[in-house]
């Protein structure tokens, strides 16, 4: 298996260098992660907890970083055993450069599965992969953000209409989906960048002159259905870097 990508980081080069170095963020960061120690500037061990299908188990490995340009790059190779599930390992190639007042890290990654996990399709192994890569990044982000002196604040999976005046009043900025929270942001002044899947835009799209849109829309699109039986192609063509791209956008309209 193999994965690439990049991600622009609103932080200094050396704010994201010291995380990437950091357990503690990165015990936070990585999903499932119940332990990481660091052994020395070069050697980490840590417990991942992983489910790929019907196989779940916890993780046991060691990660050796290598090739380290100090603030710029390094290569980091691991493995881990996860008992009568199997063993992953792999490594991957790690770089950080300027860009703006932020950083963009690109990472190229291959692995590996045997046992259990290799008897799973190669497709359902990827698509946990890039799931996990993605949530990474968006924990990490955090937690740079948060070094850094800023603040992101989630409102995933929570329900609290309450707290909406009080949070709307805090916000630059409001990424979230097609919901009436967009909306009340949009109306009371906040900048929106609002993700589109399996809705239409051009009929329920937030309205403002802070707002912009992100929608990449499969032939499937606009379903309009509360679940999708086809794994979200909609929201999953939309990356982190083009949402974080759209953020800056947005922001850097407002201080001119």
């Amino acid at each position: 298996m193999d994965m690439s990508g990049e991600q622009r980081i609103p932080a200094p080069r050396a704010k994201v260098w010291e995380a990437l170095n950091n357990p503690e963020i990165l015990k936070k960061s990585i999903p499932g992660c119940d332990e990481i120690n660091k052994i020395s500037d070069t050697e980490m061990t840590a417990m991942v907890g992983a489910k790929v299908g019907p196989v779940k188990a916890m993780f046991k490995g060691k990660v050796t970083l290598s090739d380290i340009v100090p603030g710029t790059s390094y290569v980091l190779t691991g493995e881990g055993q996860g008992g009568v599930a199997g063993f992953g390992k792999g490594g991957a190639r790690v770089t950080l450069e300027d860009d703006g007042a932020g950083t963009l890290l690109r990472y190229t990654a291959q692995a590996e599965v045997g046992g259990k996990l290799a008897q799973i399709g190669s497709r359902l192994i990827d698509g946990v992969a890039r799931k996990m890569a993605d949530e990474f990044f968006t924990r990490f982000n955090q937690a740079v953000v948060a070094e850094a002196g800023g603040e992101l604040i989630s409102l995933v999976g929570k329900d609290a209409p309450e707290l909406l005046p009080g949070l709307l009043a805090r916000l630059d900025i409001l990424v979230g989906m097609d919901t009436g929270v967009a909306h009340l942001a949009a109306a009371v002044g906040v900048a929106v960048v609002a993700l589109f899947g399996p809705t239409d835009p051009a009929l329920t799209a937030p309205r403002g002159p802070d707002t912009s849109v992100i929608w990449k829309p499969p032939p499937c699109a606009p379903c309009f259905l509360p679940e999708c039986p086809i794994e979200h192609p909609c929201m999953r063509s939309i990356d982190v870097e083009e949402v974080l791209q759209a953020v800056e956008a947005r922001l850097g309209a407002r201080k001119t």
